[in-house]
């Protein structure tokens, strides 16, 4: 997550002694693969598809981020569809959200409200001086002794906070029977990179129960921004409740007979298996997860991976149920204009380290949406070979091969021809404070943007109703 006008958040807090939150999760004894918030148990909406999978990721990039997405549920929300003969909006769709800092908000609180996110989030959040109030808490004297003791930290403080403005005291047991999308928010082990989600499918790795947890603390984590919020700790117990890894693993763990794709599987085993060494990692500290993963897409990625390396996977997973697959990228990122190039002076140390920590971020982010257009098309492609294989030749199609239209939508501001906007959007601040007119405009921009995309009117068309840009 690009830092930018954080810069003054940090300088309010930074100086206090904060130290790594407070670690409240507790372990379990086994491994119950049916219990849990997991993403294999989730509640279908009344009106959701089964043979739709629909998966959202949003961005980080502070309340830029959460304005971002919400604007892209209220199109999904608007957008109408006629499946099996029963009309139904494209929100109900949605199968998954994973979310990474700003975007975390916007993921968490429409587990939690469902159709009241559109009542209470703009008052509750979006048009809210969050960054104000941290900052006034942090610079509070009474709240100092809290900070720089040893079971509490920044972070700890800022959950408190989204705690009595959004999730009043809501924990991941509150999500676990809602006929809501599964929510994967992340973040990032600051000792390996690695990504820890919030489901249990993750905690699992650690020996932990997240039921417990509350949602809170799972933003807080997620928008941990380093320097800025203080790192939040968790507790490992891992190696010690029977985990068993998933069918994928065998397909790329071995060294003679590794199946591909295997590079990003591989890493993520070995990831894993860092999580259950608890015996020298008896504690996580988590950061914000836009450090390792700024578009929420890194998990999604890793899984079409291994459902590719791995048949029995696919099988595991129910993959033939499916026909369509849709991931919807929400990215929000940011590109502020400067005038370095312009003289001879270069850039002060601290423009040096916003730069060094957001250039990276952005090209990752941008490889990675490449990647999974990269994927749709070779998916795509090997499908409809496949089925005209199989018409030719009167044979069936080959057990386990995805036999499903894959759209991927990208919904980001390079998509606004206008330069004029477009530049807007771009030099907006990675704050948690925009002004109300900056919150509007971004929700307007995210449901054009999506309404106008080609692959989404053909995903519209597809189950069955009419775009509205066509409509228009």
């Amino acid at each position: 997550m690009r830092i930018g006008n954080l810069v003054a958040l940090a300088a309010a807090l930074a100086a206090l002694a904060g130290c790594a939150s407070r670690p409240v999760n507790e372990p379990i004894e086994r491994v119950d693969p049916a219990g849990g918030y997991r993403t294999s148990n989730a509640e279908k909406l009344p009106n959701n598809d089964p043979a739709t999978l629909v998966v959202l990721a949003f961005s980080g990039g502070g309340t830029r981020a959460a304005a971002f997405s919400y604007g892209v549920l209220e199109e999904l929300r608007r957008t109408q569809l006629v499946v099996g003969s029963k009309p139904r909006r494209m929100l109900d769709e949605v199968d998954f959200i994973t979310g990474v800092s700003g975007g975390s908000f916007t993921a968490l609180s429409f587990a939690l409200y469902g159709e009241r996110l559109f009542d209470e989030y703009e008052a509750r959040f979006l048009k809210r001086d969050v960054q104000g109030t941290l900052t006034a808490r942090g610079l509070n004297p009474a709240n100092w002794p809290r900070i720089a003791s040893t079971g509490f930290g920044r972070s700890e403080l800022a959950a408190e906070f989204y705690d009595e403005i959004l999730f009043n005291g809501a924990t991941f047991a509150d999500l676990m029977h809602r006929t809501a999308p599964r929510i994967i928010v992340t973040g990032t082990d600051i000792s390996t990179g690695s990504r820890l989600g919030f489901t249990q499918d993750h905690f699992d790795l650690i020996c932990s129960d997240l039921s417990k947890v509350r949602l809170s603390r799972a933003a807080a984590t997620s928008s941990a921004v380093p320097i800025v919020l203080s790192p939040v700790t968790f507790n490992n117990y891992g190696g010690k409740c029977g985990y068993r890894y998933p069918p994928w693993v065998q397909a790329v763990s071995d060294p003679e007979n590794r199946a591909r794709p295997a590079g990003r599987p591989l890493q993520r085993y070995r990831e894993m298996a860092a999580f259950q060494d608890s015996a020298n990692r008896p504690y996580i500290h988590l950061v914000d997860g836009g450090v390792s993963d700024n578009l929420g897409l890194r998990g999604i990625l890793e899984a079409l991976e291994e459902l590719e390396a791995s048949s029995a996977y696919r099988q595991d997973v129910g993959l033939a149920r499916f026909r369509r697959m849709v991931v919807i990228v929400v990215n929000s990122h940011s590109a502020p204009e400067t005038d370095w190039d312009r003289s001879e002076s270069g850039p002060g140390p601290l423009s040096i380290m916003m730069q060094a920590s957001g250039v990276p971020i952005d090209r990752y982010s941008y490889e990675s949406v490449e990647l999974l257009k990269d994927i749709v098309a070779r998916w795509n492609m090997l499908r409809e070979l496949a089925t005209l294989r199989a018409r030719t030749s009167g044979t069936p199609l080959p057990p386990g091969l995805p036999d499903f239209k894959f759209y991927a939508i990208d919904v980001s501001f390079d998509s606004i021809p206008d330069l004029k906007e477009r530049r807007y959007f771009l030099n907006l601040p990675t704050s948690f404070v925009l002004s109300p007119e900056e919150v509007d405009r971004l929700r307007e921009v995210a449901g054009r943007l999506l309404r106008e995309s080609t692959e989404f009117q053909a995903l519209v068309t597809d189950l069955g109703g009419t775009p509205a840009a066509k409509r228009e």
